[in-house]
């Protein structure tokens, strides 16, 4: 698959139109009929990493050296819309792609041996990766967190706690934000690797309002010891490490954001051309027509923003104002989820109520959407300080 970003170009449209095609088959088929099923049993069956591995969708944007596929943001951000338009799951999306929150940091900082021993078997869905940043006592501000890592020889001791991890309860490999030494705030975090299976790592499940089939899990490190050698980067480097990988995660889910939302477009329109009151269709009233056209009207903004910012990032455009946008973006993606999600429970009525429907279930994970990654308020506060507000 070409990392060519030129929208003019005929290779890279087909190969957008290939993989949302394959994707849509993909989720029609392997997410879509059972997520009623595994939000009930609170996970799905981990044979599903190794479907999507199957057709390369985790592989994307990796170096095929490491059993990569490398693409560009447009072609991932493709497969992450129609992922989350026809699969209607965020529970999925969030445990079935952690490993693009929770791997980068290792692409770009750890050992070649590292990436070897770690990235291939990810991408292969054989093992899982997550990442590990925010503690009961703070999230968005990651310059106060406390759990710490004290080099004792070859090793590092790693000592505290991590909540609200997504595929934490049974990651393989968690990349983990860790203060080392004695310096205090931003200057004195790093980032770490640390083996799931490593003595004194206990973890507990979480229970959510949404996303119910992906596990969620606290994170207890009680003398964990890990070889020095899984540091990723300098000591005192993981702050800027980590507001790097933010980026990232905001693009992803602002994409996601606007598959959710058509999702909830399809259902909507969908049922209003079958339902009918007192002799009509809902969709020849105009109130509901409004409805409709309101949510095209928001998914259009926002299907456009995406595809700018893509462009952008996949040219190597990082102005002055990219860090403002992606954040800016993130807040209008899950507001226009939000919208959708919201009008669609409208227009389905008591069937909107009703779980079973996508509808429904995005409903109750938009605010996941709009507090993950970086909450509303921070995305402006952090946008303001950007344009110099």
């Amino acid at each position: 698959m070409s990392a060519n970003t030129s929208t003019h170009n005929p290779k890279q449209v087909d190969e957008l139109a290939d993989i949302t095609d394959a994707v849509t088959r993909f989720a029609q088929r392997e997410i879509a009929p059972h997520v009623s099923q595994w939000d009930d049993a609170g996970e799905f069956p981990r044979a599903l990493y190794a479907k999507a591995a199957g057709l390369g969708l985790l592989a994307l944007g990796y170096p095929e050296a490491l059993g990569g596929v490398p693409a560009s943001w447009r072609l991932r951000n493709a497969m992450t819309v129609a992922l989350c338009r026809h699969g209607g799951s965020g529970g999925v999306l969030a445990s079935l792609f952690s490993h693009n929150i929770g791997l980068p940091p290792v692409l770009a900082h750890g050992s070649a041996a590292l990436q070897q021993a770690v990235v291939p078997a990810v991408l292969r869905g054989d093992k899982i990766a997550a990442l590990a940043i925010t503690e009961p006592g703070g999230g968005s501000d990651v310059a106060a967190l406390r759990t710490t890592a004290r080099r004792e020889g070859s090793d590092y001791v790693i000592d505290g706690e991590k909540v609200f991890i997504t595929s934490g309860m049974r990651a393989d490999y968690l990349t983990v934000a860790v203060r080392t030494g004695d310096s205090k705030g931003a200057s004195g975090i790093s980032m770490i690797l640390v083996p799931g299976d490593a003595p004194g790592l206990s973890r507990t499940a979480l229970r959510k309002m949404g996303w119910h089939c992906s596990d969620t899990a606290q994170l207890r490190f009680d003398g964990v010891r890990v070889p020095a050698a899984n540091l990723l980067g300098e000591e005192g480097s993981g702050f800027k490490i980590i507001m790097n990988n933010f980026n990232g995660e905001r693009m992803a889910m602002s994409a996601a954001a606007l598959g959710f939302a058509q999702a909830c477009f399809d259902e909507a329109l969908d049922w209003a051309r079958q339902r009918k009151t007192f002799g009509q269709a809902l969709v020849e009233r105009q109130v509901i027509r409004h409805k409709l056209v309101d949510m095209q009207m928001r998914i259009a903004s926002t299907q456009a923003w995406v595809e700018q910012l893509a462009n952008r990032a996949d040219a190597g455009d990082a102005g002055p104002d990219w860090v403002a946008n992606v954040c800016m973006l993130k807040n209008h993606a899950t507001q226009t989820m939000q919208f959708c999600a919201d009008q669609a429970v409208q227009i389905l009525g008591g069937m909107g109520y009703m779980q079973g429907t996508k509808s429904e279930r995005i409903y109750r994970e938009v605010k996941v959407m709009m507090i993950g990654g970086g909450a509303e308020e921070i995305m402006k506060d952090l946008a303001a300080r950007q344009l110099g507000l």
